[in-house]
């Protein structure tokens, strides 16, 4: 099944602004199927485990601070190269480079604050997948 999924959250400054369900619709319009889902609030340790890949990086303290700072809905994503048209789907990390009608585009409001994670490989997808989910709740 490598290649067929991927993983990505629903930040919590678009959460918080209300865009999860436009967010929600416009993947199921791109032809994802969601394979699991789950709003969660994750706690900084739990926010700094999932991103542990940036500790050394300048900005690692503000990514965790930002991601423990209020509700995200995690989810598990199936289609085919799920991966790649994914991120192409949601565009660049930073909003201003994002291609128009993209998810960041749209809906984020800084590089920051970008609205949505989305994997950057199919290993890192299972990795990222299971962090949140179970075999079992990924149906």
């Amino acid at each position: 099944m490598a290649g067929n999924i991927t993983f990505t959250m629903i930040k919590p400054t678009a959460y918080k602004n209300g865009h999860a369900g436009k967010i929600i619709d416009q993947i199921l319009g791109a032809g994802f199927t969601f394979k699991a889902m789950k709003q969660v609030h994750l706690t900084a340790e739990q926010a700094g485990q999932f991103y542990a890949v940036h500790k050394a990086r300048p900005f690692y303290g503000e990514l965790v601070e930002f991601m423990s700072s209020g509700p995200i809905i995690a989810a598990v994503l199936e289609k085919d190269n799920a991966v790649e048209d994914y991120r192409t789907f949601i565009g660049a990390t930073n909003p201003a480079e994002a291609a128009e009608g993209t998810i960041r585009k749209q809906f984020a409001t800084s590089i920051g604050e970008n609205a949505v994670h989305g994997s950057d490989s199919d290993e890192n997808a299972w990795i990222e997948a299971n962090f949140f989910f179970s075999n079992f709740e990924m149906v």
